[in-house]
């Protein structure tokens, strides 16, 4: 009688250190009230400012159109090219020095601004050199999409774009597929590139807090790695049924190899 009870205790500790519990798996646990979550990360928000690398989208409109055709790009290198091949050939790309080079203008340096802030800098410059006021010249700056890359335990790995002003990192995880059930939720990396180099950043996923986090929203350039949990590498299983499963399938060959030695 004793054998099977302790076999049985054994199998029970062994399911449940193997399988991956329900807390692991519910994002934004413990999520407070809307109003309070709502005023902080409204308060998290800051504007984007541009990076290196960066490729943006630059229109120049006015009464006119013809005047300033020679700021609008059109892709000559690729008319059959769509999406990230089109933002390649119609953007202007940050250089190393944080410059960009535009026709007639010549090379103006972005590092560090905003768009709108990018968007008054080239109105008043064309103003200032190649138009009057009564040109009514509108300038329009834009992101040519946020372009991320995911690593790691993810339905789809790769790098991604994403067509919209800003993105979170829920987002971000669903255009990859989400993170599968061996993903490691509570400590997603988020590797964030900078000025003075490459910053690794750790965000809580089951946490509600996590939308008061400054890394919420991804921004251009991001890296975001799921680290797998230690159930993977233990390999039996993911629920209950899995390593029940691994576990009578390990016990029924090394009976069946007992068997077979008492025989011989």
């Amino acid at each position: 009688m004793k054998q099977p009870f302790v076999l049985g205790c054994i199998l029970m500790c062994i399911c449940i250190m193997s399988c991956i519990p329900n807390k692991d798996l519910v994002y934004l646990q413990h999520m407070e009230q809307a109003t309070d979550s709502t005023q902080v990360i409204t308060e998290k928000q800051k504007p984007y400012r541009i990076q290196i690398n960066d490729i943006l989208n630059i229109r120049v409109k006015a009464l006119e159109q013809d005047n300033v055709q020679i700021f609008n790009p059109v892709g000559e290198e690729n008319l059959n090219a769509d999406g990230d091949e089109r933002a390649y050939f119609d953007g202007f790309t940050v250089d190393l020095h944080g410059n960009i080079r535009i026709p007639v203008l010549g090379e103006i340096n972005v590092l560090g601004y905003t768009t709108e802030e990018i968007e008054q800098m080239l109105e008043k410059k064309l103003l200032e050199e190649e138009f009057k006021e009564t040109a009514n010249i509108f300038v329009s700056v834009k992101l040519t999409g946020i372009r991320y890359t995911v690593n790691g335990e993810v339905g789809s790995t790769g790098t991604k774009t994403l067509y919209q002003a800003r993105v979170n990192i829920f987002e971000a995880l669903a255009n990859a597929g989400d993170i599968q059930m061996t993903g490691n939720r509570k400590d997603v990396l988020v590797i964030r590139q900078y000025p003075q180099g490459q910053q690794i950043h750790h965000v809580n996923l089951l946490d509600a807090k996590v939308m008061q986090s400054p890394y919420y929203y991804i921004q251009p350039n991001d890296i975001i790695y799921v680290k797998p949990l230690k159930q993977k590498s233990w390999g039996t299983g993911t629920t209950t049924m899995q390593t029940v499963g691994t576990i009578v399938t390990a016990l029924s060959l090394v009976t069946t190899t007992l068997l077979l030695i008492d025989r011989i």
